[in-house]
């Protein structure tokens, strides 16, 4: 990697991706809409001043601004654009050739009296040659003017900044007799004159006037779709303005997709204070090793000369085992997160946009599908749903999901949709497993609590101290810890209804189902009170978990997509744990779950819904549409696929280990991949080896899961310490939680002030 100046990579190189989507080297270009360019250029003057050439790029930039302009006016005259409500002002100054007339009007920019525009574009040289015939005077006199102007760029670029563009081939065979002495060997000299003079004198990088070439790099795979050879198409024109936008204004927006010319963001607080903590623990855990190496060698097992008895080692005290083991994990966590802040905040590594074809998607998707079959085994347990089969479940819904993202599939509406009932499902599952040990077990302890709570949001509180993100950022877990919550405390409340008890009195069964029917109601009212809802959740410190970007509309739109699908989870839980205590299904090896009949009925049914949710999928017209229906009608395909999945006996008693084993891991990858697969924030995808795009994904894919692994076993670990049966020692753990929850919070609202 040649070093972190992107800026430099967006003006000079890339490549397209499709026909209309450009790839700058090393960083990703984000796509500016008309609202976020004003908000940049707020009180801005812009000045393109050159050729036809120019006037194109000129009016390519306003239309970021304002769609509806057109390009009328005189050709060869000055023209003026104003947006009088953010105060902006964008001119196109007529100069065709680089000469004394430019000259001028150059040098009055630069005397102390005259407003000097912010951002200046200029760029001349196909008039030169047309009106000289291509002479080489004309070239030599380009370069002695060109050496007169130089120097007053560059002292303008020292308080504006000043871009040349520098000229596009053209396509010969298109050109009219009039141009025809306009040729790519004439365009590359005036090119070659200008790259060579311009910064020549200037030793300051801040007085440096940008060369824009990247637009040669366009224009050699899309000139020959130009109407008359010499001007480029409307799709490489809006690049080019898209490109420059980027150039001035990432580093004043910052947009999350957009990391070219995008410095790194300095260390928070709370960022220091974290990398301290994990030094000291890896320090710590280092002093540790050495010690307990040291007292092994001093007691290492010997020969008892007199008795013949073999003397075993010293055995550490279980304090220090767990010290030990705390420090270890830390130490590995702190490694982990340091690959994380590498690849994700430090400009360390290349990101690339996401471009989505059909063959992207589905060809991975058939390779996984391949590799889940192959690994094929018999279950443990033939029940509905049982543990094997949930990890399978959750393993293929997590890998086609992650290659969802990094295909860039969202753009594909079926697609999306079909997503969005994997994400539904997850939920499902949630709803169904957290109802079914409450209503078995009947455990409402605070040690299960806090076991769970621990568990699913250890990494992203991690995450959001070390990589400087909101709670809610991580949206997933919000929303299953929040739905757990709600699960915990709609049956733990009185009264407490669960199978022992129920098993004595039938009533107890009607006592549930109404208050699963108080669940859904309050539900169905929050569905549609969004101000209420948001009140609920902008109280603080709830606000400070499910705000994101000053508000909590993101909260309020990822809880009400998937509204019912929980409560679905929880209800079939119910009515299957009933039908199996009454004997009512069969769950022997390779048995029908139900009767011959009644189970081939119920499997047709299940696949025909299963396709006809598909078909209607694949019919939406908007993503608004299907949204609002989603949340009512995702349950019908997932109901679909668990009859499907089970009601044969030998697809019931069989599992794919592959799935399972990243099933396990499904949370923990579907966090990783914010950061450490994908890049900026999931936004694009993270290049370790550039110019090998199947080689890298192969490289970060696999360090990605070996880091989810790794991390779910950490987790796993610190749960056994953290989170103790003994409630005496819990109680004294929370209390220890606690105040670094308030610790937190009173350094998060120091850190906001200073950046305020």
């Amino acid at each position: 990697f040649k070093g972190g100046d992107t800026c430099e990579y967006l003006l000079s190189s890339g490549r397209f991706l499709g026909e209309k989507v450009w790839q700058p080297h090393s960083c990703m270009m984000h796509k500016y809409k008309n609202s976020e360019a004003k908000n940049c250029l707020l009180d801005r003057h812009v000045a393109f001043i050159g050729d036809s050439r120019i006037r194109q790029l000129f009016y390519s930039f306003i239309k970021l601004l304002n769609p509806q302009v057109k390009e009328e006016g005189n050709k060869h005259g000055n023209i003026l654009f104003e947006d009088k409500s953010a105060s902006i002002r964008v001119d196109f100054l007529w100069y065709p050739e680089v000469n004394g007339s430019m000259r001028q009007r150059i040098k009055s920019w630069t005397e102390d009296s005259v407003a000097k525009p912010h951002i200046i574009v200029a760029g001349a040289a196909t008039w030169s040659i047309k009106i000289h015939n291509g002479s080489n005077e004309a070239l030599t006199q380009y370069k002695i003017n060109i050496t007169s102007i130089a120097p007053l760029l560059e002292k303008l670029a020292k308080s504006s900044d000043v871009y040349w563009v520098l000229q596009d081939p053209v396509y010969e065979d298109l050109l009219s007799e009039s141009r025809k002495m306009i040729t790519n060997e004439k365009i590359d000299a005036y090119n070659e004159a200008a790259v060579r003079i311009l910064n020549s004198s200037s030793r300051n990088s801040k007085a440096k006037v940008k060369v824009f070439s990247v637009s040669k790099l366009i224009a050699q795979e899309t000139i020959m779709k130009s109407a008359d050879g010499l001007h480029l198409p409307e799709s490489s024109r809006d690049t080019n303005a898209m490109i420059l936008m980027n150039v001035y204004c990432n580093k004043i927006m910052k947009p999350i997709d957009g990391s070219c010319c995008q410095p790194q963001a300095p260390l928070t607080l709370i960022q220091k204070l974290a990398f301290c903590f994990f030094t000291l623990s890896i320090i710590g855990y280092l002093i540790i090793s050495l010690i307990h190496r040291n007292n092994y060698r001093k007691n290492k097992s010997c020969t008892d000369l007199e008795s013949g008895e073999e003397r075993k080692p010293a055995v550490s005290a279980p304090n220090g085992s767990t010290l030990e083991m705390l420090l270890h994990s830390f130490c590995k966590l702190g490694l982990i997160m340091t690959y994380f802040y590498l690849c994700d905040r430090a400009n360390l590594f290349m990101k690339e946009n996401k471009f989505y074809t059909h063959s992207s998607f589905f060809i991975p998707i058939v390779y996984i599908l391949v590799l889940g079959v192959f690994y094929t085994e018999s279950t443990k347990e033939t029940k509905v749903l049982n543990r094997e089969q949930t990890d399978e479940w959750k393993g293929w819904m997590q890998l086609v999901i992650l290659i969802y993202h990094i295909s860039g599939a969202s753009t594909f509406l079926p697609v999306y949709m079909h997503i969005r009932v994997l994400v539904a499902a997850y939920l499902f599952q949630t709803g169904y497993g957290h109802f079914s040990y409450f209503w078995l077990k009947g455990d409402f302890g605070v040690y299960r609590v806090c076991q769970v709570l621990f568990r699913l949001n250890f990494l992203v509180v991690v995450l959001c101290i070390v990589m400087d993100r909101p709670y809610q950022f991580y949206y997933f877990v919000p929303l299953v810890t929040v739905w757990f919550m709600i699960i915990y405390a709609t049956l733990a409340m009185w009264p407490q209804v669960v199978q022992k008890k129920a098993n004595g009195n039938c009533l107890w069964h009607f006592g549930l189902l109404l208050k699963l029917l108080c669940l859904l109601t309050c539900i169905y009212f929050l569905s549609y009170s969004q101000g209420v809802f948001e009140k609920i959740f902008s109280f603080w410190p709830l606000s400070k978990c499910f705000e994101l970007n000053g508000n909590v509309y993101e909260w309020w739109f990822r809880w009400k997509l998937d509204r019912y699908v929980v409560f679905h989870g929880m209800l079939f839980a119910f009515i299957y744990l009933a039908l199996q205590k009454r004997q009512m299904i069969s769950e022997g090896k390779g048995d029908p779950l139900f009767s011959s009949r009644v189970s081939n009925v119920l499997l047709f049914v299940s696949v025909v819904s299963f396709l006809t949710y598909s078909i209607w999928a694949s019919s939406c017209k908007n993503k608004t549409e299907c949204n609002e229906l989603h949340p009512s009608v995702s349950v019908v395909q997932i109901l679909a696929f668990i009859l499907i999945r089970n009601i044969p006996g030998y697809i019931r008693s069989v599992y794919s280990s592959f799935f399972a084993w990243f099933g396990k891991i499904s949370l923990e990858l579907f966090i990783c991949q914010y950061h450490i697969w994908l890049a900026a924030d999931t936004k694009g995808i993270l290049v370790l080896i550039p110019g090998y795009p199947m080689f890298n994904v192969l490289v970060s894919t696999f360090i990605f899961v070996c880091v989810a692994h790794e991390i779910s076993q950490i987790t796993n670990d610190l749960a056994q310490i953290v989170v103790p049966k003994d409630n005496s020692t819990l109680l004294k753990r929370l209390l220890c939680i606690a105040g670094f929850f308030s610790g937190l919070l009173l350094f998060s609202a120091v850190q906001d002030q200073s950046r305020h």
